[in-house]
């Protein structure tokens, strides 16, 4: 590895990210999702966020594929399913409860929030695709969220308030 890329590492690595976990539907109508921490807003007007996938994932072909996708993020309480989305275990939604949403996407239950999409873009960067969805429907809940910082998963600390 270059010094370059081990700099980048350690510097993206010590920046602190909410936890997604990112769900669509294949082509035979059976629900994907992984973990995903790159995501972010884009625009007010219209409503759009992305996120971005390594083209070397097994679920890269599905998503390029998925007309829409929901953008799962975590609550401080579900590092269960940072790790389980983020695993091989091939059936991930037998582990947790979900259901689908009136939009046709996986949801999972009890999350910070929701955020239903459709695909409003793709655009190829470098060994990522990045994915610009269009928010159709948001829905939030009162819980605090799940962070990540140097491969360590928690909760925002209370004397961060102070």
């Amino acid at each position: 590895m270059t010094d370059k890329v081990t700099a980048f590492k350690q510097a993206l690595g010590n920046y602190p990210t909410g936890v997604t976990v990112v769900t669509a539907y294949n082509d035979a109508n059976e629900p994907i999702g992984l973990t995903v921490n790159s995501f972010t807003s884009v625009s007010i007007e219209p409503l759009l966020i992305l996120w971005s996938l390594d083209k070397r994932s097994q679920l890269h072909a599905p998503f390029l594929a998925a007309p829409k996708f929901a953008v799962n993020i975590l609550a401080s309480d579900q590092a269960h399913l940072c790790t389980l989305f983020s695993s091989k275990i091939p059936d991930r939604f037998a582990q947790t409860t979900w259901s689908t949403s009136g939009h046709g996407l996986p949801i999972l239950h009890d999350t910070l929030s929701t955020l239903q999409c459709e695909t409003f873009k793709q655009v190829d960067a470098g060994d990522h695709t990045i994915f610009i969805g269009h928010v159709l429907e948001i829905d939030n809940a009162q819980k605090e969220p799940l962070l990540y910082h140097r491969r360590h998963l928690g909760q925002i600390p209370t004397s961060f308030y102070d």
